[in-house]
């Protein structure tokens, strides 16, 4: 399971969680399960930074996220 962590300010409307476990084979599965999860999250998501196992991508569309990888979800990129 990779566990993913993002601050409260990008997902207000969860009742403030801050850290999941999931199993999925890619970041856009992990924009899909989170939307199932919280429909109308993928926009903000979508804004924000995101280090996966501490590298930082703009476009992590398609990146891989292995079974015990770290992905976080980072301040919203501003003017983008």
């Amino acid at each position: 399971m990779a566990k993913v962590v993002f601050p409260d300010h990008l997902l207000a409307h969860t009742g403030g969680e801050r850290e999941i476990e999931v199993a999925v084979a890619n970041y856009r599965d992990l924009l899909a399960l989170l939307e199932k999860r919280w429909p109308g999250v993928r926009e903000p998501l979508n804004k924000a930074a995101v280090a996966i196992d501490g590298q930082i991508y703009q476009d992590a569309f398609l990146e891989p996220i292995g079974a015990d990888s770290e992905v976080f979800f980072m301040s919203r990129i501003e003017g983008g």
